[in-house]
């Protein structure tokens, strides 16, 4: 699974999720991990992907801030 950001996004502060069968994205949300998209992805694939964002929300967070400055949902 690979996790990204385009270069040009916009919030609230979100991830991109890709596999071999598809993408989805989840928001990041002081409140927790949504997911809003899902395309193909398998439900196991997406559980893992939202366990893996729930324990990288900070650096997740952080990444984004650093990219495009700091985020009106940042928990700052």
């Amino acid at each position: 699974m690979r996790f990204f950001f385009y270069s040009r996004e916009h919030e609230p502060i979100h991830v991109h999720v890709k596999n071999a069968d598809g993408k989805a994205k989840f928001d990041i949300l002081p409140e927790g991990i949504v997911l809003v998209e899902n395309k193909g992805i398998k439900i196991k694939d997406i559980k893992a992907a939202e366990m893996v964002l729930e324990e990288n929300k900070e650096l997740a967070i952080e990444k984004w801030n650093e990219y495009f400055g700091k985020s009106v949902n940042d928990e700052d």
